[in-house]
């Protein structure tokens, strides 16, 4: 009988053992889960980019530009400074091939050896056609003094012979007067020739002086002192010896003014609304993650655009940074939060906490004494991190960041305002796991 009593006596232990492990494993199991507290206070909405440093102002340093009116619409860079440096006014920056320019400027020249040809031809054509002329009025003057003093001997002879000697004297003066007529003809006629040829020959020595500062022009100089930054080409990378530039934007590189820095980054398009210029902007530095900057948004572009190796579509944004810092340098990487607005005294948790189901109910699982509800929560502006709750908790509620254990299939509770707005088709059609209750608290 003892015996029998003592089995049973173990048995009741056993039992007991077993279920105060079972319960403290459910226990344990509960509170192994991460939880959260509803707070209050002020919240902001931002908006996370990661951006690179430019100047505001600079200074570009250009090749030649006008090669589009020889034909020529891109050009080799055969050699340039390492970015970085910092140059005086004057100092060589880069070389560029000038090749192709090469063959139009030996072309010009011929041109214009030709040009130089035809203006001493026709100037050595003109001195000689008017001294002929010059001789022959000569010749002319004389031969009318001849016939004058014929006729002035011909005062005794015949009749016949002082006719014939005045005949003889008016053919002299008509021929000397014609011939003055036409040299004053052939002088015109020459002076504008020679009008025409000079004129071709300033022209052909305007291009081919224009065309010898072109040439000088593939030699690019500093035009100020700064600090060379290479401009970046159609895929964003910074152009190299090797690299061609387009005559539209012979841009070499920039010499930036360091006193005023901005960050250029890009936002995409479902977040661009929230952008406004003027926006207060958190800037931070990849290369000094100790250093905290300020800013604000300057300029938001109206259109957008897709970003190499990227499918979204994104709008620029520049970020002025506020005061002077000597250690920024352009190109430099920025995590920019831009603040898009601030919320006070409203209640938010984790975006972790939130659930959703079927599209349209948003829950939370919150600890509600010892048990646990799964509560549906209106949700209202979120950032990167937490999201404003509307309705369904209140603050210093605790709710679970995970699904809690066995908890996936439980029902959840509806607010009463969607209650009153559901109608009675809503309700019939409403899954089986959602249960709506008057008051969600209870």
């Amino acid at each position: 009988m003892n015996r029998r009593n003592i089995l049973i006596g173990a048995g009741a232990v056993v039992v007991l053992l077993i279920g105060y492990f079972v319960v403290r494993g459910d226990k344990n199991s509960e509170s192994a889960s991460i939880m959260a507290t509803v707070k209050e206070g002020q919240f902001r909405i931002d908006i996370e980019t990661t951006g690179e440093l430019e100047a505001k102002n600079s200074v570009k340093i250009q090749g030649p530009q006008s090669l589009r009116n020889f034909q020529i619409w891109q050009v080799t860079i055969q050699n340039i400074i390492n970015e970085g440096t910092v140059v005086k006014k004057g100092d060589w920056v880069a070389t560029l091939d000038r090749s192709e320019f090469q063959n139009k400027f030996a072309a010009k020249q011929i041109e214009l050896d030709k040009a130089n040809s035809k203006f001493n031809q026709t100037q050595l054509d003109t001195t000689l056609i008017l001294r002929q002329s010059r001789d022959e009025l000569i010749n002319l003057k004389y031969a009318v003094e001849e016939t004058g003093i014929v006729l002035e001997q011909s005062k005794f002879e015949p009749p016949a012979t002082i006719k014939q000697a005045e005949i003889n004297m008016d053919k002299a003066k008509r021929a000397y007067e014609q011939a003055v007529e036409n040299y004053k003809i052939k002088k015109n006629q020459n002076i504008e020739k020679m009008r025409e040829v000079n004129a071709e020959l300033r022209k052909v020595q305007s291009e081919f002086e224009g065309m010898t500062k072109v040439l000088e022009a593939f030699n690019v100089m500093a035009p100020e002192d700064g600090m060379v930054i290479y401009e970046k080409g159609w895929d964003g990378k910074p152009i190299k010896a090797g690299s061609q530039i387009q005559m539209w934007e012979p841009t070499v590189a920039t010499l930036p003014d360091l006193t005023t820095m901005m960050s250029k980054t890009y936002v995409n398009e479902v977040d661009v609304r929230k952008v406004k210029v003027g926006q207060q902007v958190e800037v931070g530095l990849d290369a000094y993650p100790d250093k905290k900057l300020t800013g604000a948004v300057m300029r938001v572009a109206n259109v957008g655009e897709q970003r190499p190796n990227s499918d979204a579509k994104v709008f620029e944004v520049a970020v002025e940074i506020s005061g002077t810092d000597a250690t920024l340098r352009p190109s430099m990487t920025t995590s920019n939060k831009i603040i898009a607005s601030v919320l006070d005294s409203v209640l938010y948790v984790p975006l972790e906490s939130l659930h959703s189901q079927f599209d349209s109910i948003t829950y939370v699982f919150k600890k509600d004494g010892i048990n646990t509800v799964k509560q549906e929560v209106i949700i209202g502006e979120t950032n990167a991190n937490d999201a404003v709750i509307l309705g369904g908790l209140k603050k210093d509620d605790r709710v679970f960041l995970s699904v809690p254990a066995k908890l996936e299939d439980q029902e959840i509770e509806l607010l009463p305002q969607l209650n009153g707005k559901r109608g009675k088709k809503d309700k019939e059609e409403a899954p089986a796991d959602v249960k709506i209750v008057s008051n969600p608290s209870k």
